[in-house]
């Protein structure tokens, strides 16, 4: 898995499929313009504990969707965009903010209305809002990850088969100019959901949070999971030795070498220098990046280096660049 799952026992976080993060990726723009595209991928049309469909509901109107942009390496944001959903006549809507400074690194819903009450999609079709500088999209589409699942959990028996292929995600899609980011060289990504915690207004609870494939699934067992999921870039240093842990007995990693690899997964950001191709995990990812053969050479120390499976045919050449959903949706 990329991030789908991220619950316990490959479970949603909360319970909730809509909040859980699944993929994060950055690229520019095919034109060569000094504008990137970000893409937030959540909600799983289709759950493993317990199986089946989830909801055709695409996101928790309930829920912030929050993507931190960190421009001087400290893992705290300094700029942040907001996106909140309401749901009005069966049909969904979206609306972004961007928030920069000392809030950006904080909790709440002010900012700057960059796009307002975009229509989210439910069919094939992509339904993009254009507002300024921003082009948006929210809604269902085919999850561009790849990878043999099936083949993970059965201890890396890998036989090609793609689970993701036929499946679906809700994503949000946005391009922007690069300088919206904050910063003309690299910055650091990194998504997380906000839910009521139920104290009242203003009362914000972390379920799920990501940037980096897999991490959340394989390295955070058991009772670290919840401090992880709720964790910031900022303090991640104190997963390490439990990463280490996790190598020492996945990849037969000695014990300083354990340690020196776990250090290069955390904090956990997706590095990107805008203008440049994107190459995971050096800089952004791209739709067809193989995350999960990078994955699983680190993971088992190069004992296992490929599942045999590739990019997704499906993808576009524009605007969202996220294929159409196949509908394994629920109702």
């Amino acid at each position: 898995m990329a991030h789908h799952y991220s619950g316990p026992d490959f479970s949603f976080p909360h319970g909730d499929p809509r909040v859980d993060h699944t993929d994060l990726f950055a690229f520019p723009v095919p034109d060569g313009t000094a504008r990137s595209v970000l893409v937030i991928d959540v909600h799983p049309s289709v759950g493993i504990n317990p199986p089946g469909p989830t909801t055709k509901e695409p996101f928790a109107s309930e829920a912030m969707y929050e993507l931190k942009v960190d421009t001087n390496g400290d893992g705290v944001a300094d700029v942040a965009f907001r996106t909140r959903f309401s749901a009005a006549n069966g049909a969904q809507s979206a609306t972004v903010r961007r928030v920069e400074g000392d809030e950006a690194g904080g909790i709440g819903e002010q900012g700057d209305v960059v796009v307002q009450e975009a229509p989210v999609s439910t069919g094939s079709d992509a339904r993009v809002t254009e507002s300024g500088e921003y082009r948006f999209f929210a809604g269902w589409r085919s999850d561009p990850f790849f990878f043999d699942a099936e083949g993970a959990l059965n201890e890396f028996q890998f036989t090609g088969n793609d689970f993701f292929a036929d499946k679906d995600v809700c994503s949000i899609a946005l391009e922007l100019p690069n300088e919206a980011l904050g910063a003309s060289t690299g910055v650091a990504l990194w998504h997380r959901i906000l839910v009521p915690g139920g104290n009242g207004d203003g009362d914000w609870v972390q379920a799920d949070r990501g940037a980096r494939p897999s991490q959340s699934v394989f390295f955070s067992p058991g009772e670290e999971k919840a401090a992880y999921l709720g964790g910031d870039p900022s303090t991640d240093a104190r997963f390490v030795d439990s990463f280490a842990h996790v190598l020492e007995h996945a990849g037969g990693y000695s014990p300083d070498e354990a340690k020196r690899v776990a250090a290069t997964l955390l904090p956990d950001v997706l590095p990107y220098e805008p203008g440049q191709p994107a190459a995971y995990p050096r800089n952004g990812r791209a739709l067809t990046d193989d995350v999960a053969d990078h994955f699983l050479t680190v993971f088992t120390n190069g004992t296992v280096t490929g599942d045999g499976v590739g990019p997704h045919a499906d993808l576009l050449s524009e605007f969202p660049y996220v294929g159409s959903p196949h509908g394994s949706y629920g109702s």
